[in-house]
């Protein structure tokens, strides 16, 4: 006997509403494995890189050590330093290759790894990524003035270099394919879940960039298939004015440094007086 309609309707729910909340579940646990993909070195693993560097290993505490390294120029030539903070994958060798971009315009870079990526240890969240940033930027002022401090943050970094510009003053806050704010990427990818409370992250860009005081430039790709080209677009109607957005068209994620376009108007950021 052919069961009845209703009867099969509620049976579909009921599937659909046990897949709904198994991924559910497994998007809650899971969620730091879909936001970060470190790559870790041991204490005796040897930087090599095409630029000089000084490796700075600084211990914060038994369990802690921060992980940075200084591309460096000349001091006679040297007009600042750049504190990168990096996307979300492998850790700083990855990234080492854009330091040039800096070090061509005579700016050092100092590029820091998140707990769990490269040589950097303890425990990760996101308030300890901040007190991070922010030991990273003590560093600098020992050394630098503030109007020679530049923040750079691509992809993950760009929540941590806003936060950073939002409580220290600095020359610049430049962000490289940024996001409105983790909730809102995890929107993009997850719209059927109330993502507000079920994410452990949250790295709020939007909110931090209303309390930035230093000028704002923002790089994107419209083809970006990672951070849609629309958060940043988001950021553009809550920024404060004056805040610059380079559109580079058809760019994507991971090829902004291929393009002739990007590094003008990189170089013209950092010519600027």
């Amino acid at each position: 006997m052919q069961k009845k309609p209703a009867k099969k309707f509620w049976k579909w729910i009921k599937i659909t509403l046990i897949i709904y909340i198994i991924f559910g579940i497994a998007l809650y646990f899971l969620q730091e494995k879909f936001l970060f993909h470190p790559e870790k070195l041991t204490a005796e693993h040897v930087f090599h890189f095409s630029i000089p560097f000084k490796e700075i290993n600084l211990t914060v505490n038994d369990q802690k050590n921060l992980s940075i390294i200084q591309f460096t120029v000349p001091d006679s030539a040297c007009k600042g330093v750049v504190l990168y903070f990096h996307g979300n994958r492998r850790n700083i060798e990855r990234y080492a290759p854009f330091a040039v971009n800096f070090t061509t315009n005579n700016y050092e870079v100092w590029m820091i790894d998140y707990p769990g990526y490269g040589k950097t240890t303890g425990k990760r969240t996101e308030q300890i990524i901040y007190d991070d940033a922010r030991e990273l930027y003590k560093m600098a002022r020992a050394r630098f003035s503030k109007d020679s401090i530049i923040l750079y943050g691509r992809s993950l970094g760009t929540g941590v270099a806003s936060y950073l510009a939002s409580v220290k003053d600095c020359r610049r806050l430049i962000l490289e394919a940024p996001y409105y704010s983790i909730e809102a990427l995890f929107s993009h990818y997850a719209f059927i879940y109330p993502v507000g409370w079920m994410s452990k992250y949250h790295f709020p860009t939007y909110q931090y960039l209303k309390k930035v005081d230093a000028p704002v430039s923002i790089f994107h790709g419209t083809n970006d298939e990672v951070i849609p080209y629309k958060q940043s677009k988001r950021l553009m109607k809550i920024a404060k004015p004056g805040t610059e957005l380079i559109t580079l068209d058809h760019a994507t994620h991971n090829n902004l440094n291929e393009l002739s376009l990007f590094h003008q108007k990189l170089d013209s950021i950092l010519q600027r007086p």
